[in-house]
């Protein structure tokens, strides 16, 4: 008969998850993090845009692309917490950065972290921490809300524990919110609480956390059709200039906002009614 705890240990043994295998870091540059099972699934094609194109963030694309090549070059860099406007490429300009530096640095690995993965992340730095390579760990449209637990899981990567970050990640993260939660949680908690100060003090100070801090910022008329004129001239979509400016104009009244990305939409409008197929647009 068999002992009672052999069984309890077979039981165990298969409810236990298969122990986690690096995949082949040289099938791609680009990998997003997947739970349940655990998994690094490469991204064969990714969606980037050339970081020339990205307008009106020169000085957010110029301190990013410094940070991260001496990071693919092997030698300390920072965090970077990428946060303000939306639809003004905070996303578009760590994937271009990512594109531009792998051209170079093969050993440069973009990972996607979702929001709702955060609680694994211990996990995956411990995988990424014996793999080969560099690796720019991306969590995009960060936020928390009073009762959410998971910016804890984000401070194993800003802070390490006591194993500390390993040397091969860096996390880049991009949110709407400076803080990475709403002014008005901040303001209510304060008022509230016993102690104002300490009520939302932790959830604040993680953003203090990221050693660069970039803004983004609604952009100027002139801005937005220059970044129309620049998708154009790139992807060698011919209009009148007095209409297309016309047309854009009109574009973004319709929208209720001016951006990168109602830029984009707009360009993408203008080239399908030029001719243009999706597969003569490169990935942007």
């Amino acid at each position: 008969m068999t002992d009672p705890l052999e069984r309890i240990a077979a039981a165990l043994e298969r409810m236990s998850p298969a122990p986690l295998s690096a995949p082949d870091f040289d099938a791609a540059s680009a990998f997003v993090w997947h739970v349940e099972p655990d998994r690094l699934t490469p991204v064969p094609h990714a969606d980037w845009i050339d970081a020339d194109l990205l307008l009106g963030v020169d000085r957010a694309r110029d301190t990013l692309l410094d940070n991260t090549r001496r990071f693919a070059e092997g030698f300390v860099a920072n965090n970077a917490l990428l946060w303000g406007a939306r639809g003004m490429g905070k996303s578009s300009l760590v994937k271009a950065v990512h594109a531009r530096l792998n051209a170079r640095h093969a050993n440069l690995k973009l990972v996607e972290l979702q929001r709702e993965d955060l609680p694994s992340v211990g996990r995956l730095l411990a995988l990424l921490r014996q793999a080969p390579g560099r690796f720019v760990l991306f969590c995009d449209d960060l936020s928390f809300s009073h009762d959410d637990q998971h910016y804890k899981s984000l401070k194993a990567v800003l802070d390490g524990g006591i194993e500390g970050r390993p040397d091969n990640v860096v996390l880049y993260a991009t949110s709407n919110r400076r803080h990475l939660m709403p002014r008005d949680m901040i303001e209510n908690e304060r008022a509230r609480a016993i102690n104002p100060g300490e009520a939302v003090e932790e959830k604040v100070s993680l953003s203090d956390r990221f050693g660069l801090w970039l803004g983004f910022h609604p952009c100027s008329q002139d801005d937005y059709l220059a970044m129309i004129d620049a998708y154009c001239a790139a992807y060698g979509v011919h209009s009148d200039p007095e209409t297309l400016r016309a047309e854009a104009i009109e574009w973004q009244a319709t929208r209720g906002a001016r951006s990168g990305r109602v830029a984009w939409q707009f360009f993408v409008d203008l080239a399908g009614r030029s001719g243009v197929r999706l597969a003569q647009l490169p990935p942007g």
